[in-house]
């Protein structure tokens, strides 16, 4: 939760509030490719990027 924090924080101090939305998607496709690496929709996850 630091690191959240500190990010938090450099985005609030540096006004950088533009790099919210391209870390939330580069989590969120983080997480689809992490939950769906061992099931059977994997194949078709890959095939979207």
């Amino acid at each position: 939760m630091e690191f959240l924090r500190d990010l938090w924080g450099f985005l609030n101090k540096r006004k950088k509030y533009w790099l919210l939305p391209i870390i939330l998607m580069l989590l969120l496709f983080g997480g689809i490719i992490l939950l769906t690496s061992g099931s059977a929709v994997a194949p078709f996850v890959y095939t979207l990027f």
